[in-house]
């Protein structure tokens, strides 16, 4: 098994920083959403004047950070999920002013075999490699047959989720391949890219109970979300939120199969492989997507 190279200055674009000061930004939120933090406040907290950090964020989410305050901190999230409101709803109820172009990811999604699986991965050619993405440093992983793994991390944090996503298949071979990684991403972070005639095709590689429940996550669509009890449902297991729930969480294929979508009973965001504040932020980014600030 290969270790991955680090990532060279090169290969992280002027915009690859914008998510460490957007991570910042959240957090500021999170932490003080009851006090509505003013936009003057958010640009203090990370070294910004309000007038860049307006600029920056309004182009990494499509909305204001007042807009994303009001549509995202977990409180409000809270209280609008669990009324079964979506969230481009939410957004027309905090001022967004009407909704832009329906953009969703159109996947074409195949499983592996479970004897496939039980191998943990033997025989499979894995490549790999890292990109520059709105969420961090995204890891990319693809076989023959598709994309088969995406997690996300901040930079210096690259060994690390390599050893996390290589011990899902711990017998497979990994080669670093950046070449055959980059149409991926090029086309999983472009949403102008996301078209149904030509699908990306996405391979699942779990027991068949994670991969009913991965396939009940691709249904959910942009801007909406799921409880675990409601997934359980859909896939005939209802006494087996837990066990849903386990699955969302063991999700190699992040955004794309979007377990950031899947929420508690309560309507509470819950927590994310990748991070609770990098899961506010998707849903802050798909909100965007769904329209106008």
């Amino acid at each position: 098994m290969n270790a991955p190279a680090a990532i060279l200055e090169k290969d992280v674009t002027p915009q690859g920083g914008d998510y460490e000061i957007i991570r910042r930004v959240i957090e500021k939120i999170t932490v003080d959403y009851r006090n509505q933090p003013s936009l003057e406040e958010l640009a203090a907290e990370v070294g910004e004047t309000p007038g860049s950090l307006q600029k920056l964020f309004t182009r990494w989410a499509g909305l204001s950070p007042k807009t994303f305050l009001q549509a995202v901190t977990l409180d409000h999230a809270r209280k609008l999920l669990d009324s079964g409101l979506p969230l481009l709803d939410a957004a027309y109820e905090v001022g967004m002013s009407g909704p832009g172009r329906l953009h969703d990811l159109f996947v074409t999604h195949e499983a592996m075999s479970p004897g496939d699986y039980k191998t943990r991965g033997a025989g499979l050619v894995i490549r790999y490699g890292y990109h520059v993405s709105p969420f961090g440093i995204a890891l990319l992983m693809v076989t023959e047959r598709g994309l088969a793994g995406l997690s996300f991390n901040d930079v210096g944090e690259e060994r690390a989720a390599f050893a996390d996503m290589s011990s899902r298949w711990p017998n497979a071979t990994y080669l670093e391949d950046v070449a055959a990684t980059a149409p991926y991403a090029a086309r999983i972070f472009d949403p102008s890219r996301w078209r149904s005639e030509q699908p990306l095709r996405v391979v699942l590689i779990g027991t068949d109970f994670q991969v009913r429940v991965w396939q009940a996550l691709l249904r959910i669509p942009m801007g909406r979300a799921r409880a675990y009890s409601e997934i359980a449902n859909e896939i005939g297991t209802p006494a087996a939120s837990r066990a849903v729930g386990a699955a969302v969480g063991a999700n190699p294929i992040s955004f794309v199969v979007p377990c950031h979508r899947a929420i508690g009973k309560s309507g509470a965001l819950t927590g994310y492989h990748w991070g609770l504040t990098r899961k506010r932020a998707i849903l802050g980014w798909e909100a965007g997507q769904l329209g106008t600030p």
